[in-house]
Parts: C-alpha cells; sequence; structure tokens
C-alpha cells in the first residue's frame, strides 16, 4: 500500500474520520495519539509485519536514551556518552541492513580481481520500509536533547508517532522533534482553511506522481535497458525527462505527506523549494530534499567544518567532500552512489575556491517576470549539471553509467523517433510545461502550484482544480501506478 494508491485513500479516509470522531473522552489527545500510533504500525506491518518488532524496539531504546541524555545534564561526559551511543546504534542498524551486504560483494570482487578465493555468501537481509528516515529522524532526537534543542520527551506515545508518523514513513521528510512533538500534546480539531489547503497539496503531489512522473517510466526504462542500441540524442532526452520525473515523483510524495499531515491538523516539514530554479549547485541542495540537506549539515558538514577550519579553503573542500560522499552512500549501497557523492563535492570546488560559497543573491525577474538571461544561463547549466549526476543515479553500475555515457557521446546521431523515448514530443512538452508551471509559482512565492487563491478568480481556480481532479481520477483508477521511484533509495 502506497500513499499515491486508492487503498491508502480508503485507509486514511477511515482514519481521518475517527481521528475527528465525536466520541467523548476525557482526554481527547491521547485519543487522537494513540489511533495515529495504531495506524502507523498497521501501515508498516502491512508492508511487512515482522519488521514491527525492529520499529518498536528502536523508538524504545531511542526513548531511553533521550531520558537519559536529558538527565545527565547538558555537556556533560554522560550525556555526550549516551548521544554518541545513540549515533552508533543507528549508524549500527543502516550498515547491517542497508550495507552488509554491499561489503560482503566488494570483498568477494576484490578477491576475484587478485585470482583469489572468498568463502563468504551474502545473506538475506529485508530493509525495513523508511529504514534510512527514521533513523536519521532517531539520531536527531538524541542529538537535539544533548543541545538542549529539544526537551526530552516524557510520554511514549508522542515519541513513538514523531518515528512512525505513516504518511512520511516511506520517504520522509525527516521531521525535527521540536517542530513536530508539540503538536501532539493538545487535541487537534478539524482546521477548514488548513484542511482544505492540505487535500489541494495532496490532488497536487498525486499529480505529479501519477499524470507526470508515472508516465515516463516506460521511455525512461527503455533508454536505460540498452543504451549502447540506443542513438545518444535520445539518451540525453532520457536523462533530462529522468530528472523531471524524479523530482515529480519524490516532490509529489512529499506534497502527499505534507496534505496528508495537514487534514490532521500536524504540520510536517517542507522537503522541496523549487530546486530546478536554483542558479548553483549548492542553492540546489539548499532547495532538494531540505531535511536531509539540513541534518547532514547541522551534524555532518557543520562540526567537520569547524574542526578542519584552519586548513582555509582547502579544509571547507574536504568537509563537503565527506558531507557529500555521505549522502551518496545515503541512497543505497553500490558504488554508483558513491561516485554519485564525489561527482557533486567536486561541483563545488569551483564555489568555495571563488568565495561565493554560502552567498545566496535574490532572485530577480524581468518586466515580464522571467529571470534575467545570466540567472536563466545559470539556472540551466546548474539543472543540466544535477541531470549528469542523476544519470549516475538511475545507472545499476559503475559500468551501466559508463556505457550509457559512452553511447550518449559517441552515438549521438541519427536522431530516432522511436516511440521509447521522444513519441510524439509528448513528454517533452509535459516537461516543459511543469517547469513553466513552477516557475510561476516560484515566482509568486506560493508553496505549491495549487495555491492559486490570491492569483486567480473562482471560476478560473475551480476549472484548475477540476482539470486536475478529472486526470488524477483517470490515472488512479484507469492505469497502473508505479511505485515510488525514490523510495528504492
Amino acid at each position: 500500500m502506497t500513499i499515491h494508491s486508492l487503498p491508502f485513500i480508503v485507509f486514511f479516509s477511515a482514519v481521518f474520520l475517527l481521528y475527528y470522531a465525536p466520541f467523548r473522552f476525557r482526554d481527547r489527545a491521547l485519543y487522537q495519539n494513540v489511533l495515529l500510533l495504531a495506524a502507523s504500525y498497521l501501515f508498516y506491518g502491512l508492508v511487512n509485519w515482522k519488521m514491527i518488532p525492529l520499529l518498536i524496539a528502536a523508538s524504545a531504546v531511542y526513548y531511553a536514551l533521550g531520558i537519559a541524555i536529558a538527565d545527565a545534564g547538558e555537556s556533560s561526559p554522560k550525556s555526550k556518552m549516551f548521544a554518541a551511543l545513540g549515533a552508533c546504534i543507528g549508524i549500527a542498524l543502516l550498515l547491517y541492513f542497508k550495507y552488509l551486504n554491499f561489503f560482503i560483494t566488494s570483498f568477494i570482487d576484490l578477491f576475484k580481481f587478485f585470482g583469489l578465493r572468498a568463502n563468504i555468501h551474502t545473506l538475506h537481509i529485508i530493509m525495513p520500509l523508511g529504514l534510512s528516515f527514521w533513523t536519521f529522524k532517531l539520531m536527531r532526537y538524541c542529538f537535539e536533547v544533548r543541545d538542549k534543542t529539544v526537551v526530552s520527551v516524557r510520554g511514549v506515545i508522542p515519541f513513538a508517532i514523531y518515528v512512525a508518523f505513516f504518511p512520511a514513513m516511506t520517504a520522509g521528510p525527516i521531521d525535527r522533534p521540536d517542530k513536530f512533538i508539540p503538536q501532539l500534546r493538545a487535541e487537534r480539531k478539524f482546521d477548514y482553511r488548513l484542511g482544505v489547503d492540505g487535500a489541494r497539496q495532496i490532488v497536487w503531489g498525486m499529480f505529479k506522481k501519477l499524470v507526470i512522473a508515472d508516465r515516463f517510466t516506460v521511455a525512461i526504462d527503455s533508454a536505460w535497458s540498452a543504451p549502447s542500441d540506443t542513438p545518444g540524442v535520445n539518451l540525453l532526452i532520457a536523462a533530462f525527462l529522468f530528472s523531471v520525473q524524479l523530482y515529480a515523483d519524490f516532490s509529489g510524495y512529499s506534497d502527499m505527506a505534507i496534505g496528508a499531515g495537514k487534514l490532521l491538523n500536524l504540520n510536517t516539514a517542507k522537503n522541496f523549494n523549487y530546486p530546478f530554479f536554483a542558479r548553483n549547485i549548492a542553492e540546489f541542495w539548499r532547495n532538494w530534499h531540505i531535511s536531509l540537506t539540513s541534518w547532514l549539515t547541522d551534524y555532518v558538514f557543520m562540526p567537520l567544518h569547524d574542526r578542519f577550519h584552519a586548513w582555509g579553503k582547502a579544509g571547507v573542500m574536504l568537509a563537503i567532500g565527506i558531507n557529500f560522499l555521505l549522502v551518496g552512500l545515503w541512497h543505497g549501497a553500490n558504488w554508483t552512489f558513491v561516485a554519485l557523492g564525489v561527482y557533486h563535492g567536486v561541483l563545488y570546488i569551483p564555489l568555495i575556491a571563488s568565495g561565493s560559497f554560502g552567498r545566496i543573491p535574490k532572485h530577480r525577474v524581468n518586466n515580464i517576470g522571467l529571470p534575467p538571461l545570466k540567472d536563466a544561463l545559470h539556472m540551466l547549466l546548474t539543472f543540466t549539471l544535477v541531470t549528469f549526476g542523476m544519470v549516475i543515479l538511475r545507472a545499476h553500475s559503475i559500468s551501466h553509467w559508463l556505457e550509457y555515457l559512452r553511447a550518449l557521446v559517441f552515438n549521438f546521431f541519427p536522431i530516432s523517433r522511436s516511440p521509447a523515448v521522444l513519441q510524439g514530443e509528448t513528454r517533452i512538452l509535459v516537461s516543459i510545461a511543469l517547469l513553466f508551471l513552477e516557475w510561476f509559482s516560484f515566482r509568486y512565492k506560493m508553496e505549491y502550484a495549487l495555491c492559486l487563491a490570491t492569483k486567480f478568480n473562482r471560476v478560473c481556480r475551480y476549472a484548475a482544480y477540476v482539470l486536475i481532479a478529472v486526470l488524477v481520477s483517470a490515472y488512479l483508477f484507469g492505469a497502473d501506478t508505479q511505485e515510488f521511484v525514490y523510495q528504492q533509495f
């Protein structure tokens, strides 16, 4: 059951009705919290019920660690020790479930390279749903209690909801405990304006996922399945389409998760802020997967930056390099992700060397609402550089990535109008239309594209709502939906 599927809509509707049902309880907040926790564990169990004990055990351990850190006192050796223990447990979970088989296969390949035989085998390990997201939540909680950013939670249920909140379970965002947990302390009453806003955001997220991202799957998979047999121009188009697909897929999920939270009168973290209009790679990462970027900035880059501060720009480059190596590895256990991290780290070098790293000039527009030519060229360059990074992300292996690049360069002509990629240029036009719509939303500082209340009259607004709702319904009921692309990472 995925958040963009019909079964989830039925599931969420039942939770929504029970959540606001006029039952008489002495403590309505407790009732709502118990319901949310039960729904979250049920959602998790429908994917793999065997992993529920692991999620509960991890939540219990970190709940106890939070209390131990708080009781030990600020900056005391014990609080630092308990926080370090929390970090070690989180890393151990990731190493075992996500990376152990990667290390084993790497050792086997290394032995084969030297003509030796390794008497070791990979293990049958099932990775828990959303492991990277909830382990980062748990570690963040320990760090923030240690730093007194958040008061340790003295209620098991609110803490467990923070870890397992079901709309954000599959692909985040990674909420901050000091922002999310306090919302669970009082009864949540239905807020009509927030609820309508949440419903619009869900529809917009489903539009990006079902109508845009899912329709690109066949074409993109076709290009990547046999890159040596595909003309280079088609591979280039497929690369740009994948960038648009991944954005529509991942940001669409975030919109649905945030919208579902709003319907429950809970605010979750913003995860995207129009990243394709970034003018350099640093601005891109400030606006792409914001909750992950902020986590790594707080707990990886800044400590390393402080440690290497005496080395000047070289120290900043080293801190960025390590940070993005972890960004790459966070996405999965494959050498392609290591290459992805190195690639993005290298893109930062000109910014750091020129001294422009960390500066964010204000966005400007001309008389017709478009960016100046210089900014537009910088946006196009950044988008292109990011797209070539997406090629690494999409490849199955280093050899697959190199095969794609080789075919892209040496098989550039002739152009093929095969249905596998172009198909009447429909996908290209859809991509351009999405980017223009995103620019309009960005230009007017809208949270998402259906925030039309102050920009259009009622007739135009409702015409847009109906059109998008009809398209979403057509694909929801009439076409096969695809898994989230980002879920594999």
